[in-house]
This record gives structure tokens, sequence and C-alpha cells, in this order.
């Protein structure tokens, strides 16, 4: 697909009339998927779809469209022709954008990761085994995700990588659940054993009497996804410098206030890892690592080049939505078999459910305690909490009330798959505060 994309560039950009230019962007993935009901598979195929988008500006206008590849390189190259002629028509009845940004050539890149994954004719004999005895309910998906981008000015990138993961809930007779997710790229059949036989005594534990909760203040460990989860919050009116110049961010009261969050707490946009592609829709190439948060202080925003001709700032090469791709937290030093022992007694949660903005000038987030979250008393579990609703800030989690952060990371993948298998991941510890807000 690599080369059908090159070619159909290097040629639909000689079709360009004065005046006009042209990003594609394209998107696509070789997966394998299989549903799992009650620990039996209940449906299995494999999807190969690949998308260009087409970003065409003329005139000071702006406009947008999009065709999928077949494959066959005079198909789609026509296909091409017929999107960008429909462009050229719609877009003559478009008013003028002041901030329309021109394609430019700051150099070509090529990123290919190979990995030793799990065959699709291996899949269902190296998953079910060990699921044995339990409802298991979740998603394989696997295979090779891929995404290119090309322009007028010259300019091509091409990313492509081989990822997997298991999204699933395992289900006791009371419907009570624990999530867990397996992901990687390198396929490892003894981890991969491990992960699912500590979920399943993670289930144990919800068999025992579930604990009734009262709205209050508790102190709180919160494992790796939880915080994730507080983390993935940061991208939907958080990070943006365009949200934040037009009011709307959740990151205003450090920005214009002064507020800072605990010296404890750093964060950054970190593609090291190179499971995420650098490049954005625009094919411009974001920092390898950018702080965010550094010790408590804002230090960054992710800023787009539309925002930075808008604000006249200095754009960072993010995205046109400005969210974080490949966020990370940094470490602490609280060891993992210290954590129950540390909390004492209080809540120790798993995942969390349904997180929104409460207010979101204020920071504050509301959202459901669920799978796996437990009762602690003097270091012990006691059992499963009762779903509560919770409403507390990031100025408090992240802030005053942030007392320890765990001493190692774990990758929490996207698992999303709307518009096909996404790239992303949040890389982060868990977490310990003294003191979370449970409402109702």
């Amino acid at each position: 697909m690599e080369q059908i994309f090159n070619k159909i560039s290097d040629r639909i950009y000689l079709d360009l009339k004065t005046g006009e230019h042209l990003t594609l962007s394209l998107q696509g993935e070789n997966s394998q998927f299989i549903r799992i009901n009650n620990a039996k598979i209940r449906q299995t195929g494999l999807v190969n779809n690949t998308d260009v988008s087409f970003d065409f500006i003329y005139n000071n206008r702006n406009c947008q469209g999009q065709i999928t590849l077949s494959g066959d390189y005079e198909t789609d190259y026509q296909h091409a022709v017929d999107e960008l002629n429909r462009l050229r028509a719609e877009i003559v009845q478009l008013p003028e954008d002041p901030f329309v940004v021109l394609p430019e050539n700051t150099g070509s890149t090529r990123e290919s990761k190979k990995a030793n994954g799990l065959d699709t004719d291996k899949a269902v004999d190296a998953l079910l085994p060990v699921m044995a005895g339990v409802d298991l309910v979740g998603i394989w998906a696997s295979g090779r995700i891929f995404s290119g981008s090309s322009n007028s000015a010259g300019q091509k990138h091409w990313f492509e990588t081989d990822t997997f993961s298991l999204d699933f809930s395992l289900v006791n007779k009371d419907h009570k659940m624990v999530k867990g997710t397996f992901a990687g790229s390198d396929w490892d059949q003894s981890k991969y054993e491990a992960y699912i036989k500590d979920a399943k005594q993670k289930l144990e534990l919800m068999n025992k009497k579930p604990v009734k909760m009262k709205p209050g203040k508790y102190r709180t460990w919160f494992e790796s996804k939880a915080v994730a989860d507080f983390l993935s919050m940061f991208s939907w009116q958080g990070v943006s410098e365009a949200n934040i110049r037009q009011g709307s961010s959740a990151f205003i009261k450090m920005r214009d206030e002064g507020t800072k969050l605990s010296t404890l707490f750093s964060l950054s946009e970190d593609f090291r890892s190179g499971l995420v592609p650098r490049f954005n829709e625009r094919g411009e190439i974001a920092p390898e690592v950018l702080s965010i948060i550094k010790k408590g202080n804002l230090v960054n925003t992710m800023i787009s080049s539309r925002t930075a001709k808008e604000y006249k700032v200095e754009s960072n090469n993010a995205t046109g939505e400005e969210y974080l791709r490949a966020p990370k937290m940094d470490v602490g030093s609280l060891p993992a078999e210290d954590v129950l022992q540390k909390l004492g007694t209080g809540l120790f949660l798993s995942n969390l459910h349904y997180l929104n903005w409460s207010d979101n000038i204020g920071g504050r987030i509301t959202g459901l305690t669920r799978y796996a979250c437990f009762w602690v008393e003097n270091g012990e579990i006691v059992g499963p909490i009762e779903t509560m609703r919770f409403d507390d800030t990031i100025y408090n989690l992240f802030g005053g009330e942030l007392e320890a952060i765990g001493d190692n990371v774990k990758i929490n993948p996207e698992v999303e798959s709307y518009d096909g298998r996404q790239y992303g991941n949040i890389t982060c510890p868990g977490m310990l505060v003294k003191s979370f807000e449970l409402t109702l």
C-alpha cells in the first residue's frame, strides 16, 4: 500500500493547477479481530482497510475529503482524481480562511517496526486455554497498522508497526467485573498467561461481600489504568493551547492564575517508544520529547500550526485537535509490593468509568468507580466496593493531595477501533492520594 500511496501522490500533485495546494494523509490496517464471550470464540475475521484524507487549499480557502483505497493503482488513482475535482467544485463556494496554513517540505521520514506477534492461525489456540473456568468477554485485535503523509511541496512520511491487544472483562455470577488489557508488539505466551491468572485472582476478590461506601473523602490508591483514565481527560479541553485561549480549558488556572500541581508530578509527550508516528495529519514532525508539566508547573501546551498562526505563537507541531498522542508520566519511588501497607485504610481503585468534566474551568472531573475497586483496612483487602460516583479536581489529585507515585510504569494502549485500529498509549505509574471524594 505504501507504493500505491506514493505513486498516487506523485501523479496527482502533477495534476494541480497554479495556486492549488494539497496534503494527503493515509490511515490503514491489516487486522485480525476475534470476539470472545464466556471464554468462547463467537466471531472472527480479517480486516484490510486503507483510507486517504485530502486537505485541499486554494485562494485562501480550505476543504477536506476522503477516499478508500482498493489496492488497485489505476482504480485508486482515478478515485483520487474524482475526489480532487469534487473539492475544486466545492472550494470556490467557501469563504476565505484567515488562518489557513500552506503545506511545507521540512524533510521526509520512513519508519517500519517489525515485531514477533501472534500469527492469525495460532491466535485461538494461544488465547483460549488459560481462560478456562471463567466468563471472559473481550475483543482481540492484532496485525499491522500504518500511516502515510505527503504534500504538494514534496514532503513524504511513512510509519508502520505490528501490535496486538486483548481488551477484556472477567464476570462473576453476580455480574461484577474485572477489566484488563493485555497489549504489546512481541508476543510472550508466559506473560499473557500470568496476566490472565492475575485477573482471575482479582475476580476471586470480587466474590467477597461488597462494601457499601458513604459519600466522603478517602485515602486512595489508583492503579496505572485508573491514572491513565484521568490523564486521558487532559487531552479533552486541557492541554490544547486553542482551548486555553478560547476559555474552555481545565488548565486555565495554571496559565492565568499561576496555580501549580504537586512537585511529584511531571508529564511529557514522549515518542521515544516508537509506537506512535511523530508526524501529524499535515506531515509536521513533533519533538521527540516535549515536557508538558514539570514538577507541577505547566511549561508547554499542545500548539498546532493553525493555532500558532491565529494567536501568533510558536507551533510545536501538535495535531489539529491538539491532543496528547504519546503522554508519559514520570515514575516515583513507591514499590508495588508496599502499596497496600502504605495505603493503610482506604480505597484501591483499578479502573474508573464514564469520566467527564463536571466543572471544566475548575478542573473538576466526575465519573464512576468500577471494575475491581476494593476497600482496604490495615493493608488488607476487605472486599469490593459498590459502584460510587466521584467528583474531584485535578488540582487535588495531581496537586495538594498527591502523596506518592509508584516506581514503575505501565503502558495503557488505545484500543478503540471505530474508524480503524488506533495508535496511542498512556504510559504512567499508579499513585497514592491522601483524599479522594466520593459523592453518591
